[in-house]
């Protein structure tokens, strides 16, 4: 797995010891390896050939996991914006049928907090009255858009981000590059959001972007106000985007305070343009335009 977490760690000591519930929601932030676990479970317990209690990553069941193609171990997503109920019917009526590989059978609900109501209810009936040997994995962003009694009859794991230190080491061993691997721990605390940045064309001109109107700011160049309509717009198309670059310029101010402080130097000027830039992305996250929230920026900071 790409990313190791606490989580996994009590995954694990369930499976050794043998002590499993028959429904869990792992509920947690993106990429904090809430279906690399669910999936290392379903192959943990149908592998042939575990090794120090690690699926072997070789064998018949462990390749037909990988491939999403084995008999007693279904994955549901998603269809457009929802889960509707015909996917969770089909899904009783899959595990109803005679003949499977092996008696246990394994569901895996990608963002069930997306499920419409009657896809719920239908889930909840069959998590009360459940047929044969089967065990239930739900993964969810927003644990409070899940019913509560289908909360209930599950066994919650939460999967926290990763520390900014094992984040970074993590994005490294990727192959993202040291200087990225830190402006990206900066930014989000998801591996697979920061991976997939950093596999985005966009991040590196945006990121020499930022960087540039950075070293305007510092130097007081009036250069920084022209620079956001010459340059830093055009970064600037989606909302994400915007976002993004106000988070790289924090990085950037925050990196340049720790080093005055080192030096034993005076920081009030750079905390104050922190402060700026706080409640510019208060500002934009108000719906203010973005070029306006930057200009306005720039001229608070150069002042």
């Amino acid at each position: 797995m790409g990313v190791t977490s606490r989580a996994l760690t009590q995954m694990k000591r369930v499976v050794e010891h043998g002590r499993m519930s028959h429904a869990y929601l792992f509920e947690g932030n993106r990429g904090t390896g809430k279906h690399e676990t669910a999936i290392w479970l379903a192959k943990a317990l149908f592998c042939q050939k575990k090794v120090n209690g690690e699926p072997c990553n070789e064998c018949v069941d462990c390749l037909r996991i990988n491939q999403n193609d084995h008999l007693n171990v279904q994955v549901i997503a998603p269809i457009g914006q929802t889960i509707k109920v015909a996917q969770i019917r089909e899904l009783q009526a899959e595990f109803s049928k005679s003949g499977f590989e092996k008696n246990l059978r394994i569901f895996i609900i990608q963002e069930a907090d997306k499920m419409n109501q009657s896809a719920a209810n239908s889930l909840l009936k069959f998590l009360e009255d459940p047929s044969g040997n089967f065990l239930a994995i739900l993964e969810t962003e927003a644990l409070g858009k899940i019913l509560p009694t289908i909360q209930s009859r599950c066994q919650i794991i939460h999967f926290a981000p990763l520390s900014k230190t094992v984040l970074e080491d993590k994005l490294k061993e990727a192959g993202v590059s040291p200087s990225s691997a830190k402006i990206l721990k900066s930014v989000t605390n998801s591996y697979q959001k920061a991976v997939e940045i950093s596999q985005n064309e966009w991040f590196n001109g945006a990121k020499d972007a930022v960087q540039q109107w950075f070293f305007y700011l510092q130097k007081k160049d009036s250069q920084a106000f022209v620079y956001v309509q010459k340059k830093l717009v055009s970064f600037a198309k989606e909302k994400e985007q915007q976002t993004l670059i106000l988070s790289m310029l924090t990085y950037f101010m925050q990196e340049k305070r720790d080093e005055l402080l080192k030096e034993g130097r005076a920081v009030q000027e750079m905390s104050r343009q922190l402060e700026l830039v706080l409640q510019a992305q208060q500002k934009l996250g108000s719906n203010v335009a973005f070029q306006g929230v930057s200009e306005q920026l720039a001229l608070r900071i150069l002042r």
